[in-house]
């Protein structure tokens, strides 16, 4: 998948680093969960499970959308908000971070 930048959706550029963690880049495990920070726009791209720190990886936000199609419905997702879902199929739930409630 390749972009234009006039085609590219995020406000964050094609080449931005973002956090995720091995199981998803290595292992693929799908994105359960998506933030973005709120201090400075972030985003990490996570399973949901818990992981140790040797786990997290920094990439790009295009090899995480070429690996992840999916991801682009996020494009809209503001700073200091979230987005999960159950499964890869299901759709995204988004929250802003300070009312996240405990599930």
């Amino acid at each position: 998948m390749t972009f234009e930048n006039s085609e590219w959706p995020f406000d964050s550029p094609p080449n931005v680093a973002c956090i995720t963690v091995r199981s998803i880049v290595d292992g693929g495990k799908p994105v359960l969960m998506a933030a973005r920070d709120a201090d400075d726009g972030a985003w990490q791209f996570l399973t949901g499970d818990a992981f140790e720190e040797e786990e997290a990886m920094l990439v790009s936000l295009r090899s995480m959308v070429e690996r992840d199609s999916t991801l682009l419905e996020l494009a809209d997702v503001q700073p200091g908000w979230m987005a999960w879902r159950e499964h890869r199929d299901s759709p995204w739930n988004r929250q802003a971070e300070a009312t996240q409630t405990e599930q």
